[in-house]
C-alpha cells in the first residue's frame, strides 16, 4: 500500500508539472502584445505637428500668388479643412481608409466615431505607437489634400460649393483611395504599389481632380486677356518654406517611427526639393530669359511632391536625379503645356502635384531598392522591370478614379447651388462677395474699387486709381 501510494504520488506530482508544462506552452504561444515606445510615439507626434503646419503654409503659398481682391478667401479655403476634414476624419474618414477591409476596395465602419480605438498600438500599421497617433499623423494627411485643389479653382468658386465638394470629395475619393493603397486589404497595396507617402493618395488624386474641377467651372473672367499676376511673392516664399519645413514630417514621419528609414526619407526629401529648385530655375531662365522667385519657390515645391512616394524606397543619388528631372518636367507642364492647352489651372495645382506626383510615382518603380528599405520592392534598376508596371497601373488607376469622381461630385453640387461665382463677383473680388472682408488697409486705393470709408489727403484724381486685375 506504502508503495502504490508512494507511485501515486509520484504519478501525481508528475502529472500537475506536466500540465504546467503544456499551460506554460500554451500561454507563451500567443505572441507579446504590441508595446509603446515612447520615442517613436514623441517623433510621429512632431511630424503630425509639422504635417499640420503644412496647411496654414500652403494657405500662405497660394495666397501671395492670387490677387489682393481674393487673398483672404484664398487662405480661407486651405484653413477651413483644418476644420471639416478633421472633424470628418474623426466621424467616419479614418474608419473609411484604415478600418477593417471590405472586399479591398474601402474600410468598414467599425471604427465609426473612433469607436475601437484608443492608445494602445495597432500592430497592423505601427506597434510602437498608439492608434491614436497612428490616426492623427494619417489625418493631417487628409487635411492637406483636398486643400490643394483650391489651387487649381482659386478665384473663381464660391465659398459653400467649395465646403460641400471637400466633405464629399474627402469621403468619396481620398477615403478610398486611402484605403487601396495604405489600408490593410487594400487591393493596389496587396498588388505592390510602393507609395511611402502619398503620391498616389495626396497628389495625384488632388492634382487631377483640381483639372477636372477647374475645367467643369470654367476660366477666370478676363483669364489670357488681363494681367493675373502674384500680388505678394513674400507670402508665398514664406509659404513655400514652410511646406518644405513641413515636409520632413510628411515624408520622414511615413517610417512610423525614430529609426534609420526616417533619416533616409529625410534626406532624400531634402535632397530632391533642392535639386528640383536648381532644376526649375535653370529651366526657367534659358527658356524665359529670367530667373524668379516664383520659380525657385514653385520648384522646391516640385521637388517635394516628386520624391513624396519614393523617399523611403530609393538612395539619396536617386533622390537628386528625380528632383532634377522634376523641376524640369513640372516647370513644362505649367510654363508651356498648360498655355498651350488653354486651361485655366488658377494656381498651377494640377501641373504640380498632378504632374510631379506622377512622375514621381513611375520613378519609384525605377529607382526603388530593398537595399534602402527591405520591407519595399527592387525596381527597375535593380532588376524588377514588372515594379514599374505596378506603379503604372496604380497612377492610372488613381487618375481615372479621381477625374470620373470629381466629374460626379461637381455635378450633384451644382444641382442644389451656384458653384462659380458671377462675373460681377469676380470683378470685386472673392474677399469682399464671399466674407464681407478685406486683406489689406485701404486696400481700394489700390484695386481702384468703390471706397466704402472716407479717405482725406487725395485727390479726386489720386483716388480715381484705374482698375486693373494685377492687386
Amino acid at each position: 500500500m506504502k508503495k502504490l501510494c508512494a507511485i501515486l504520488g509520484i504519478l501525481f506530482v508528475f502529472t500537475v508539472l506536466l500540465a504546467s508544462a503544456v499551460f506554460a506552452e500554451e500561454t507563451a504561444a500567443p505572441a507579446e502584445p504590441p508595446k509603446i515606445d515612447t520615442g517613436d510615439t514623441t517623433f510621429v507626434l512632431i511630424s503630425a505637428a509639422l504635417v499640420m503646419l503644412m496647411t496654414p503654409g500652403l494657405a500662405l503659398f497660394y495666397g501671395g500668388m492670387v490677387r489682393t481682391k481674393n487673398v483672404l478667401s484664398t487662405i480661407m479655403q486651405s484653413f477651413i479643412c483644418l476644420g471639416i476634414i478633421s472633424i470628418q476624419w474623426v466621424l467616419w474618414g479614418y474608419s473609411l481608409a484604415f478600418g477593417p477591409d471590405i472586399n479591398h476596395l474601402i474600410g468598414s465602419l467599425d471604427w465609426i466615431g473612433l469607436n475601437g480605438v484608443g492608445v494602445d498600438p495597432n500592430a497592423d500599421y505601427s506597434a510602437t505607437i498608439p492608434q491614436y497617433a497612428f490616426m492623427i499623423f494619417q489625418g493631417v494627411f487628409a487635411i492637406i489634400t483636398p486643400a490643394i485643389i483650391a489651387g487649381s479653382v482659386g478665384e473663381r468658386v464660391k465659398f459653400p460649393a467649395y465646403i460641400a465638394f471637400v466633405l464629399l470629395w474627402a469621403t468619396f475619393v481620398y477615403d478610398p483611395v486611402a484605403h487601396w493603397v495604405w489600408g490593410v486589404g487594400g487591393w493596389l497595396r496587396e498588388n505592390g504599389v510602393l507609395d511611402f507617402a502619398g503620391g498616389t493618395v495626396v497628389h495625384i488624386i488632388s492634382g487631377v481632380s483640381g483639372l477636372v474641377f477647374a475645367l467643369m467651372i470654367g476660366k477666370r473672367k478676363g483669364y489670357g486677356s488681363e494681367v493675373m499676376a502674384p500680388h505678394h511673392l513674400p507670402m508665398t516664399v514664406l509659404g513655400a518654406a514652410l511646406l518644405w519645413f513641413g515636409w520632413y514630417g510628411f515624408n520622414a514621419g511615413s517610417a512610423l517611427g525614430a529609426s534609420g528609414l526616417a533619416v533616409a526619407a529625410f534626406v532624400t526629401t531634402h535632397t530632391a526639393a533642392a535639386a528640383a529648385t536648381v532644376s526649375w530655375v535653370f529651366a526657367e531662365w534659358l527658356y524665359h530669359g529670367k530667373p524668379t522667385l516664383l520659380g525657385a519657390a514653385s520648384g522646391c515645391i516640385a521637388g517635394l511632391v516628386v520624391i513624396t512616394p519614393a523617399a523611403g524606397f530609393v538612395s539619396i543619388m536617386s533622390a537628386l536625379i528625380m528632383g532634377l528631372l522634376g523641376g524640369v518636367i513640372c516647370f513644362f507642364s505649367v510654363a508651356v503645356a498648360k498655355t498651350k492647352l488653354g486651361y485655366d489651372d488658377s494656381l498651377d495645382a494640377f501641373g504640380v502635384h498632378g504632374v510631379g506626383g506622377t512622375f514621381g510615382a513611375i520613378a519609384t518603380g525605377i529607382f526603388a531598392s530593398t537595399a534602402v528599405n527591405p520591407a519595399g520592392a527592387d525596381g527597375l534598376l535593380t532588376g524588377n522591370a514588372s515594379q514599374v508596371v505596378s506603379q503604372i497601373i496604380g497612377a492610372g488607376t488613381c487618375w481615372l478614379f479621381a477625374a470620373v469622381m470629381t466629374f460626379i461630385i461637381v455635378k450633384f453640387i451644382g444641382l442644389f447651388m451656384q458653384i462659380t461665382a458671377d462675373a460681377e463677383q469676380q470683378v470685386q473680388g472673392m474677399d469682399i462677395t464671399e466674407h464681407g472682408e478685406r486683406g489689406y488697409a485701404y486696400q481700394d486705393l489700390i484695386t481702384g474699387s468703390p471706397l466704402s470709408i472716407p479717405v482725406t489727403g487725395f485727390s479726386n484724381e489720386q483716388v480715381a486709381v484705374k482698375k486693373t486685375t494685377l492687386a
